[in-house]
């Protein structure tokens, strides 16, 4: 499997730092260790963009979905001509409504 350029959408920007922010609050030092996570999680679509399951349907069945290794979060993406681009990372621990109407409207 050739390796492809991996980038990160405004939106899922917006998921990390609203992730940061929650763990910082938390305790702190935890916010950086959940960036520093979740972009190896993120890097590592480079090599594996693609084999994730596309478990959504209708107008989001594009989308591919890997979990993060250590927090409870997913990571939403496509595959456009050799290009992974995340588009949203979402605590798994909210309705998944909330999360389906989150990749129907990525400024929601």
């Amino acid at each position: 499997m050739k390796p492809v350029d991996v980038r990160i959408a405004r939106s899922a920007e917006g998921d990390l730092l609203q992730g940061h922010a929650f763990y910082e609050r938390q305790q702190a030092g935890i916010g950086d260790y959940f960036l520093d996570s979740l972009f190896a999680d993120i890097d590592a679509l480079q090599l594996y963009a693609g084999i994730h399951p596309k478990p959504l349907k209708g107008r989001l069945q594009h989308l591919h979905r890997t979990f993060a290794t250590r927090f409870p979060f997913a990571i939403y993406y496509e595959v456009r001509d050799e290009v992974a681009v995340v588009l949203a990372v979402l605590d798994c621990r909210q309705n998944p409504a909330s999360i389906t109407k989150r990749l129907s409207d990525p400024r929601a």
